[in-house]
């Protein structure tokens, strides 16, 4: 096949990967030269600019610390171990992850991780066993601040686990990592179904009996044609400006508030802003679509 190829191409190709293999054995040892060969290659159309963005990803990940790429402590979303079978549900579909850490006071006593896939035969009541959280965890793998993320991806591939708890010097626990936290300093952003699902900010889900999972996002007028409720959008347009003037302040995950006899649950926050609500109507509230 080299045949086919213009003498000219074979003839950068060659000189690249020479100097790719003086590299490697020694001469030169700078990272900036390697950096300059990598561009050079991507000049030379020997490699593309993903390519070229993907080994810098790899050499900037050798620089980071877990720190760098946790989630913080305010945005992990956690279970409690005493929770009931129906309010794990309502969780795991709210927050749509895979994975959640497990706590018994707060978080900073961290029982285990669950996944979302342990639930399955508890959730649609074909299983007559006793249900109890504390039976279906997997233990927590913890690592410090500190640690290297080139060092926790090795580890995430030969320990094959996806999770780990971070904790500060004081043993406190500051946030999560997982294996495609670091996947995306070298790739870049990964998209998933529920990623594109996320982008629909009115979606109103049904999860429960009078229970509704709804996007902080959704506009007051959704929100008042589905439930038929009347709410004012005059002051607030959306859901999630409702909820945190009835609160006073921006509430936490798990925080609740009544307003005209309906129950909002926070499900997720950020530092700025509500991300997803719980919703539960009163028992003799339904919602306009099943009248």
């Amino acid at each position: 096949m080299s045949d086919d190829i213009p003498p000219s191409t074979n003839a950068h190709k060659k000189g690249w990967f020479e100097k790719v293999s003086q590299l490697f054995q020694g001469e030169p040892q700078s990272r900036d030269e390697l950096v300059e060969v990598i561009h050079d290659a991507e000049l030379r159309e020997v490699i593309s600019e993903d390519t070229r963005e993907m080994i810098k990803g790899v050499l900037e990940v050798s620089d980071l610390r877990v720190r760098d790429i946790m989630i913080p402590r305010a945005q992990i979303v956690a279970l409690k171990i005493d929770s009931t079978v129906e309010e794990l549900l309502s969780t795991v579909i709210g927050s749509a992850h895979s994975r959640f850490p497990v706590v018994n006071e707060d978080k900073d006593h961290i029982e285990g991780i669950l996944l979302a896939k342990d639930l399955l035969k508890y959730g649609f009541k074909n299983n007559d066993e006793p249900f109890s959280l504390g039976q279906v965890i997997r233990p927590a793998v913890v690592v410090p601040e500190s640690k290297r993320v080139d060092v926790l991806l090795k580890e995430f591939r030969s320990q094959r686990y996806h999770m780990a708890i971070v904790v500060d010097e004081y043993g406190g626990v500051s946030g999560l990592v997982t294996i495609e936290d670091i996947l995306e300093e070298i790739v870049g952003e990964i998209e998933d179904e529920f990623d594109h699902d996320s982008a629909e900010e009115t979606e109103i889900r049904q999860v429960g009996k009078q229970l509704y999972m709804v996007k902080a996002l959704t506009p007051i007028e959704d929100f008042n044609e589905k439930f038929g409720t009347h709410f004012s959008d005059e002051e607030f347009d959306t859901v999630g400006g409702l909820v945190s003037h009835a609160f006073g302040h921006l509430p936490e995950r798990n925080e609740k508030v009544m307003i005209d006899d309906i129950e909002f649950k926070v499900i997720s926050a950020d530092t700025r802003r509500l991300v997803q609500l719980r919703v539960k109507l009163p028992d003799n509230q339904t919602d306009n679509d099943n009248d």
